[in-house]
């Protein structure tokens, strides 16, 4: 796809020639350009062909996407000494940015391939352990929003709003939802008391680019990173080892906690593993719920496979003692035979 294939009404024509400006800006022009496969959000990607040097051109539109944060965390981690993609040229106004290409070898993809799984989680844990080493004074700046009650309680809404409807048929009773947000309050609390450091959020495979040509914790290149904040650092560590896409290989998340352990000996493990917990909980949570979302509002089926997955997880993490009274609500609520992958509005279950 070049970039004339865009709509060919008024509005693509407009945004073709935003899209051109941009390249001609930073030395592309004349380049060729095609879509990528999108993703979840609202953003595209489009590679670059014919420039100077590899790059993409992330397209978000500005009124559905801000690209404003995704530039203040890349310059941050850049600061930081991590690999975010250079950025080439920017024109935030449009949503539209000219960003270096990382290549096309996540560790997904190079898992898949036969790359190491082992030595790939190795490399992300030690990025999470290289940002949590330093004090929050350099990686907590003052812009970066606080993971906060509000925020993960939010999240964890999104179960009730969305799968619990979808699955028992009427909306979820206030005070059901209430006390649902009241246990995650209580069990949340040792993670909102912990030290903050820099949360990526979606730290998980499918975001970690293994970049030829680069050493130690550079050799890690870092993606879709716009919603960082503030937030308890075993919350990326979380969501490394418990994927909502693919299951990990034997011993794998294993080896990643004590990996990470092994960086901060002085750590409380039992604390450590409570919070773990709760924000494993309250993460699986918002998954089932978004996975529901995507579904039920955006006609967007293809995660409802990794719904039983997710299940799962979450099972596991309220196994926790700590948990237990969340436990007892979700087996009330939803009990075994009611977890289950959602379908679509007036289809049959």
């Amino acid at each position: 796809m070049t970039g004339a294939e865009l709509r060919p009404d008024a509005a693509g024509a407009a945004r073709r020639g935003a899209i051109e400006d941009l390249l001609a800006s930073a030395g592309f022009g004349g380049a060729a350009f095609h879509y990528l496969a999108a993703d979840a959000s609202f953003r595209r990607y489009a590679r670059v062909q014919g420039g100077p040097r590899p790059a993409l051109i992330m397209d978000a539109p500005p009124d559905r996407e801000d690209v404003r944060p995704w530039l203040a965390v890349a310059r941050h981690l850049s600061a930081l000494g991590l690999s975010a993609p250079e950025i080439l040229a920017a024109r935030e106004d449009a949503g539209l940015l000219l960003i270096e290409d990382f290549g096309d070898d996540t560790f997904t993809r190079v898992r898949a391939a036969g790359g190491d799984e082992a030595a790939l989680y190795d490399l992300a844990v030690d990025v999470l352990a290289a940002i949590h080493e330093r004090p929050p004074v350099d990686t907590v700046p003052g812009w970066l929003p606080p993971y906060d009650a509000e925020r993960l309680l939010a999240e964890a809404a999104l179960f009730t709003d969305w799968y619990l409807p979808a699955v028992v048929g009427r909306p979820t009773p206030e005070d059901a939802r209430a006390e649902y947000l009241a246990l995650f309050a209580q069990a949340l609390a040792p993670a909102l008391a912990a030290a903050r450091t820099l949360v990526l959020r979606d730290y998980h495979v499918d975001n970690l680019m293994r970049l030829p040509g680069r050493g130690g914790v550079r050799a890690c290149g870092l993606l879709d990173f716009q919603d960082a904040v503030a937030g308890a650092p075993a919350y990326d560590l979380v969501s490394l080892i418990e994927d909502a896409r693919r299951d990990l290989g034997p011993g794998i998340a294993g080896r990643a906690r004590a990996r990470y352990l092994s960086r901060f000996p002085a750590l409380d493990i039992a604390a450590f593993d409570a919070v773990s917990a709760a924000l494993a909980a309250c993460r699986n949570a918002k998954i089932i719920g978004i996975f529901t979302r995507l579904l039920r509002r955006d006609g967007k089926a293809g995660y409802l496979a990794h719904i039983p997955r997710v299940w799962r997880l979450l099972e596991a993490d309220l196994r926790h003692p700590d948990l237990a009274a969340l436990k007892a609500w979700f087996d009330a609520a939803v009990p075994a035979a009611r977890r289950i992958v959602p379908v679509a509005r007036g289809a049959a279950p």
